[in-house]
């Protein structure tokens, strides 16, 4: 079983009478990848800055292995960061940019406990080399920091705040200025980097596959509150509201009512789902991921609607459907045109439901994305009613 390492209770935080963390309530397991998840303000970067140090909360505690820190400088923590910007030093080398903490380290002599001396140079050739070994910079020692890819940068930072040795290896959006392909390869270097050394990451993005991709643990975030903990399967297997379901992956939400367990109605007709707990005729919010859609011909659809947009992805086309004035996304490797009446089928464990909620009906109409290809489109679909 995981030992907790930190404890955020019941944190507050506010600027210019803004609340931006509101009561949250959150606790972090020894060597995990947790990351911080959510759309700009939702006060995942605060959050980062309230557990290094930098950023005082105005109520609330933070615990360390039990210890309560929220009067411990920075650098006083057992816990590094790595911001967007590395802040490499440009005047030294590789080797001399991850030496440079173990330099300014003082440990008592061992001769005379009341003095301090500096850590011995072969220990510190050691640590940095066993470092930059780590994040695949071996024979980069001499190498100047200005000379680096973007990615080879990033592992320098990296190996700077890791040579020290934290419990903690806090990351704010270490990767929002690399290219694509360096993003996609980056993030499987940070796991590998993550597992290889055994510490806790805490990571913040609001890039949804970054999440994904890297993290043993989710905490979507929106306006200062936690809105679901989870890992990546179950947040997005197993969405709480209509805010976590858009935000994690392309989902259709619809308005539907629970007939009973394991039976949900949308458009007037009933599906066959694999949800339970609910009251019976229960308003109820319906999740469709788009890749769980099957299209058919029209006469054997659970539903019929038209095709109103084709974009093609490469993999697959993204294709825009009008149920009823409420537009579906569906993702797909079959072609249909604009203008195309097809049918759909959904299997039940293609079927998401869940309690209705705030978000309700703000998420899930693929109108204002169909109204932008539009645009840009010179076919025009086809005028005619849409039918269930």
């Amino acid at each position: 079983m995981s030992k907790e390492l930190i404890r955020l209770r019941d944190l507050c935080m506010a600027y210019d009478d803004e609340l931006v963390l509101d009561h949250l309530n959150l606790y972090i397991n020894d060597k995990e990848f947790l990351t911080l998840l959510g759309p700009s303000g939702c006060g995942k970067s605060t959050t980062l800055r309230i557990i290094g140090g930098f950023t005082a909360p105005l109520s609330g505690d933070v615990l360390f292995d039990g210890v309560r820190i929220n009067d411990v400088p920075p650098y006083k923590r057992q816990i590094n960061t790595v911001f967007q910007k590395y802040a490499l030093f440009p005047h030294l080398n590789v080797f001399e940019n991850v030496a440079f903490g173990l330099r300014m380290q003082r440990r008592p002599d061992p001769s005379d406990p009341k003095r301090k001396t500096k850590l011995p140079e072969e220990e510190i050739r050691q640590r940095v080399l066993e470092m930059l070994e780590a994040v695949s910079l071996k024979g980069f020692e001499n190498r100047r920091t200005d000379a680096l890819s973007g990615g080879q940068q990033q592992r320098v930072a990296i190996a700077r705040a890791l040579v020290n040795r934290p419990k903690v290896l806090l990351l704010d959006e270490p990767l929002g200025a690399l290219d694509l392909k360096l993003r996609k390869d980056m993030q499987i270097e940070l796991k590998r980097i993550q597992q290889q050394v055994g510490i806790t990451f805490i990571y913040v993005t609001h890039d949804q596959e970054e999440a994904l991709t890297m993290s043993d643990t989710i905490v979507v975030m929106d306006k200062g509150t936690i809105q679901q903990i989870g890992t990546p399967e179950d947040i997005y297997n197993e969405p709480k509201n209509a805010f976590v379901a858009d935000f994690i992956g392309e989902s259709n939400i619809i308005d539907g009512v629970m007939v009973r367990d394991k039976l949900v109605q949308m458009y007037g007709r009933q599906f066959p789902c694999l949800d339970g707990g609910f009251s019976e005729n229960e308003p109820v919010d319906v999740v469709i991921r788009p890749e769980d859609i099957d299209i058919v011909p029209v006469e054997q659809g659970q539903l019929a609607g038209t095709v109103t947009n084709v974009t093609f992805k490469g993999m697959q086309y993204d294709i825009i459907v009008d149920f009823r004035g409420f537009k579906w996304l569906i993702q797909t490797t079959d072609h249909s045109p604009v203008g195309a009446r097809i049918g759909i089928k959904i299997d039940p464990d293609g079927i998401h439901v869940m309690k209705k909620s705030r978000y309700s009906g703000l998420y899930g109409d693929y109108s204002s994305f169909s109204d932008e290809y539009d645009e840009l489109d010179t076919v025009e679909p086809e005028e005619g009613g849409d039918e269930a």
